[in-house]
């Protein structure tokens, strides 16, 4: 099931946000089909479930926002990816390497990632994101699916200069827009179905820049909610990002990127100038 969250309007902060069930089959590029529509639900399927209703909307009539507001926050986990973490010179961590990203830095699918003047290096980072569907703490690994509601495809926007001239990530993965998510939940994947191999590509201007597979994950996603879990409560509607594959780089205003990943579609922003 794809669970979408939108607005009946296609003008940036128009209209409610609503939520709905996306129905019909996702191409080879990972887009609905032209005539795919959306049947609404009752609330959000967090905190009322699922509760169809007899309105459907046309998906071409729709704006599509960020799935899920993290109530509570996100969060990120570095160097998932052996090659990744050998491309920014650091070994694989010995155990899940956490940090946060601010829920204000959530944006949706069509939403500017705006380029912060502090910065000179902002860079893409393609993820597969997992929603969590209930509060939980201490969950082991072997019992992860009873508390992820679904997943999504994430951009961990950062800063790299400011990452390195930090020495830690708040500021460099926390400026707003700088985790957009999207462009909808699915609902009816496994953990296993990450394990065995979900190919992960990051175009930049229509050029591929990352050509992953969440099979070479360091740590799997049931570890990842069991890590987590063992540190903090996590809350209906928290995500964690699990990583990013090697060949990240720089993004320039004006630029496009598209996030595919198997199974969940394709994530696409451009990049602004944050005035």
């Amino acid at each position: 099931m794809r669970i979408v969250r939108f607005t009946a309007s296609q003008e940036k902060g128009q209209g409610e946000p609503s939520y709905g069930v996306l129905t019909g089959e996702l191409d080879e590029y990972g887009q609905p089909e032209e005539d795919a529509v959306i049947v609404g639900l009752a609330g959000d399927p967090l905190y009322v479930g699922i509760k169809l209703l007899e309105k459907e909307y046309r998906l071409a009539d729709v704006r599509l926002l960020a799935p899920v507001l993290p109530r509570s926050k996100v969060v990120g986990i570095g160097k998932n990816y052996a090659a990744h973490a050998a491309e920014m010179g650091g070994p694989v961590p010995d155990e899940p390497l956490m940090f946060l990203k601010p829920n204000t830095s959530v944006v949706g699918p069509g939403d500017a990632i705006l380029y912060p003047r502090q910065s000179q290096h902002i860079s893409y980072e393609g993820e597969v994101a997992v929603v969590i569907g209930r509060i939980c703490r201490d969950v082991p690994a072997e019992q992860a699916t009873d508390v992820i509601h679904g997943y999504t495809i994430a951009n961990d926007v950062t800063a790299r200069d400011l990452q390195k001239s930090d020495g830690q990530f708040t500021r460099a993965k926390g400026f707003d827009s700088f985790c957009p998510l999207g462009p909808w939940i699915e609902t009816d994947l496994d953990p296993q179905d990450f394990i065995t191999g979900r190919r992960v590509q990051t175009f930049l201007n229509g050029e591929v820049v990352q050509d992953g597979s969440t099979a070479d994950m360091v740590f799997d996603i049931p570890a990842l909610v069991a890590h987590v879990s063992s540190v903090m409560t996590l809350l209906p509607g928290d995500v964690i990002l699990t990583g990013t594959p090697e060949g990240v780089g720089p993004m320039e205003v004006g630029d496009e990127i598209e996030i595919s990943v198997e199974g969940l579609g394709t994530l696409t922003n451009k990049v602004e100038a944050r005035s």
